[in-house]
């Protein structure tokens, strides 16, 4: 990515930088508002299939006579998007945030993500020259030539903090306007309170009143945002929009869906994920009850039936003949893959600092790292719904990538982006999961068969779990010195299959050069060692590989922050302090100050208990987390944790301290117990009985401090896992002197 934009900047630095808003124009009965970036827009996702008395949205904000909805084009998992996006349109058009209705909206390029691009830029998150951003201002603008409607990389509200208040903006001008012309008044004189616009004596029009003459108006180019000082929603702990449907049942997710006469489906796939089907036979299967098709897939074969519980028994009695697996067939002779590639040429040298061989010679501290595949793991399997009828396709999914569904129907089906209308569902649990397409390509070529009938494709848990996109197997290898207390020298290699070439491989784009990923949150951590050197080494793909949260940051935090701890012993200096005295950024400084400060680090503990610190920077979020855990009679317990945090500016504390929370024990989990192994050229694991997961009473009290430097807003679905890992491992060498390097660590200590 980086590349791409190194390449094409002289073109796309002609883009225009400033914003570009679309006026508002009458449809049956309202108004549609909007804010689109660059000279060139794409088109209005929201004008056709409208229904009467429905107003058209351009593309965030509608109005029509029964009130307020806003669009909030992001994939609501759990991470409370949809009520943050929700108000930061609320809050400039001046609404309460409990009075509007809040949508995804469909499939669309005019969604496009460009606050993800920023990743691909070869800058540190902690750099803020001049070049560095201009490159992230131009890796931004191919987001927008990407037109990507994508949810990831803890990227919404960056993408979203200016558009959606942009959006919001506009419609409120444009209502006033409209208010000013039907009283003969100055627009300057009138304001608004709660969806209506207010004239100094008093009197009201109701938002809903003027939508239909607001289309009139022409939008300023550059409507006036709010100052934070003036903020009534925003920075304040919010109810979530989605709260009520989900305490209650009613909030709908893709698994809920149903039709009169749905047919649902199961798929039985072979046991080697890399390796094609040569046949099958499904003679038993169309014997048994309900069953009313098989369908056969390039990746597997498919079963309808009259409801999924016979798909999934008759897929059990289908034979398959597949071909053997070239890749090394067990979890022991992947490592060893893994292991060897240190010895090839390495995938890219991403910091290089002072002279690192000279600097290693004498007494070094070598070390090295492991860890294994990890499985997404979602509460709700992978499913979707779609009838495909008359040259249209509905789908009913949860995705986190809905602008790919459109590629993949006219790739599978032959069906134009006119005619594919994606309903994005609520998601149960997503981790990166649901950016994959292999579902739902399933889901396409079985509603094609039955053309005119609605399906339902849902995996089992099985299914699920050993047909994931994993986390790769990851290892590191350090090469390290200390003198007088001090870091002197750091040798850093990390080695793990390419997640991009695997990843976007089966969406169809290369991407060139090396992987960032290998590497990520691994060469921009700012300590200042003199003497540092981080490289990465691309073995070969061995199992589909996909984005885990926090991609690349979760296994490298757990090697770097690992490696920090045993390097401040070496020294012998407190671990808190030694990583202190390396840092060169403010912000990465403060977290770690007030972590230690929560935790009373240095305090008097009894024998039983210790504590471990950890730290890293990722997605632009410096980290800091402390564990402390107790030694039972039935094992080690998790007892307390402590977070804090930098996000640029806090927009809903409540839901960011809620992330934090869910990303910690999502990492504690992991370090736990999360491991996938693979036994002739199969995964081993299948449901939560061999893939476990953090129990309720081994999860710890966590408090979280929310710290906001103000330099640039950030997300945070992503970066409260990495650190958890590291503190736990750290905490355990502190209370046991076991110093424990692969994961998971149930492997090596008893958990309560």
């Amino acid at each position: 990515m980086a590349r791409y934009g190194q390449q094409k900047a002289s073109t796309i630095g002609t883009i225009a930088r400033r914003t570009f808003l679309i006026g508002s124009t009458a449809v049956a009965g309202g108004a549609a508002f909007g804010v689109w970036i660059y000279k060139t827009p794409y088109g209005n996702p929201l004008e056709t299939g409208l229904s009467e008395g429905e107003a058209a949205l351009t593309p965030y904000v509608k109005i029509d006579q029964d009130g307020v909805t806003i669009i909030t084009p992001r994939a609501e998992m759990g991470q409370g998007i949809h009520t943050t996006l929700a108000a930061l349109v609320a809050e400039e058009l001046d609404v309460n945030l409990e009075d509007v209705r809040v949508e995804h909206g469909p499939a669309s390029k005019a969604y496009f993500n460009d606050g993800i691009t920023e990743e691909a830029v070869p800058f540190a998150a902690t750099d803020h020259s001049e070049k560095a951003e201009r490159m992230r201002g131009v890796v931004k603008k191919v987001g927008k030539i990407l037109g990507m409607q994508i949810t990831g990389g803890s990227s919404s509200i960056p993408d979203g903090y200016i558009k959606m208040r942009t959006a919001g903006a506009a419609a409120r001008a444009a209502l006033i306007g409209a208010a000013a012309k039907q009283w003969g008044v100055d627009a300057a004189t009138l304001s608004t309170d709660n969806g209506a616009v207010v004239s100094p004596d008093g009197k009201r029009l109701d938002y809903t009143q003027l939508a239909v003459a607001a289309a009139d108006i022409k939008l300023p180019k550059a409507p006036k945002l709010k100052p934070r000082s003036e903020w009534k929603i925003l920075g304040k702990t919010m109810p979530r929009v989605d709260m009520v449907g989900k305490s209650t049942g009613t909030a709908q997710f893709s698994i809920d869906v149903r039709f009169a006469d749905m047919l649902y489906a199961a798929v039985k796939m072979g046991p080697y994920m890399l390796c094609p089907i040569i046949g099958h036979d499904a003679s038993k299967a169309e014997a048994m009850p309900g069953v009313k098709k098989i369908v056969p897939l390039s990746d597997g074969v498919a079963v309808l039936a009259t409801n999924t519980w016979n798909a999934m028994q008759a897929v059990k009695a289908i034979e398959i003949e597949y071909d053997t697996p070239n890749y090394p067939a067990d979890t022991e002779g992947q490592i060893a893959a893994t292991a060897a590639s240190f010895d090839a040429e390495p995938d890219g040298e991403n910091r290089n600092d002072g002279n690192v061989d000279e600097a290693l010679d004498g007494n070094i501290l070598e070390r090295e790292y492991y860890v294994p595949y990890l499985a997404h793991a979602t509460m709700e399997p992978m499913n979707a719904a779609v009838l495909l009828k008359d040259g249209r396709l509905d789908i009913w999914v949860g995705t986190q990538l809905p602008t790919q569904i459109i590629k993949e129907a006219k790739k599978h089906l032959g069906i134009g982006p006119d005619h594919v209308h994606v309903h994005t569902t609520l998601m149960g649990g997503a981790f990166g999961r649901r950016a994959e397409m292999d579902y739902i390509i399933q889901a396409l070529r079985i509603a094609k068969s039955v053309e005119g009938t609605p399906i339902k494709l849902t995996w089992s848990r099985e299914d699920d779990m050993r047909h994931d996109a994993y986390r790769p197997m990851a290892m590191a290898r350090f090469a390290a010195k200390v003198e007088n207390g001090k870091a002197v020298a750091l040798d850093a290699k990390y080695a793990t299959p390419s997640i991009l070439t695997s990843q976007m491989g089966r969406i169809g784009t290369s991407i060139p050069g090396s992987d960032a990923t290998i590497v990520q949150s691994a060469w921009d951590q700012p300590y200042g060692i003199p003497n540092y050197r981080v490289r990465g080494y691309r073995p070969e793909i061995m199992l589909p590989l996909g984005s885990w949260r926090s991609v690349g940051a979760s296994q490298n935090a757990f090697f770097q922050e690992s490696m920090m701890d045993e390097m401040a012993h070496e020294a012998r200096v407190d671990p808190y302090k030694f990583r202190m005295d390396l840092m060169t950024d403010e912000a990465s400084k403060a977290v770690l100050a007030r972590v230690a400060t929560m935790a009373k680090w240095g305090s008097f503990l009894p024998k039983n208990r210790a504590r471990g610190i950890a730290f890293c920077l990722s997605f632009g979020v410096p980290v800091a987390e402390v564990i402390e855990i107790v030694q039972t009679e039935n094992g080690i317990k998790i007892d307390k944790a402590w977070a804090a945090v930098d996000v640029g500016i806090a927009l809903d504390p409540g839901n960011i301290e809620a992330q934090v929370q869910g990303g910690l024990n999502f990492g504690l989990a992991a370090a736990m117990t999360g491991e996938i192994t693979v036994k002739d050229g199969a995964v081993e694991q299948g449901n939560f009985h061999d893939y476990d997961s953090i129990r309720m009473y081994q999860a710890p009290s966590i408090e979280v401090a929310i710290l906001e430097s103000g330099k640039k807003i950030r997300g945070i679905g992503e970066p409260g896992t990495p650190p958890a890992a590291p503190a736990l491992a750290n905490a355990i060498f502190a209370l046991t002197g076991q110093r424990i390097r692969s994961l998971p660590l149930r492997n090596a200590v008893d958990f309560v």
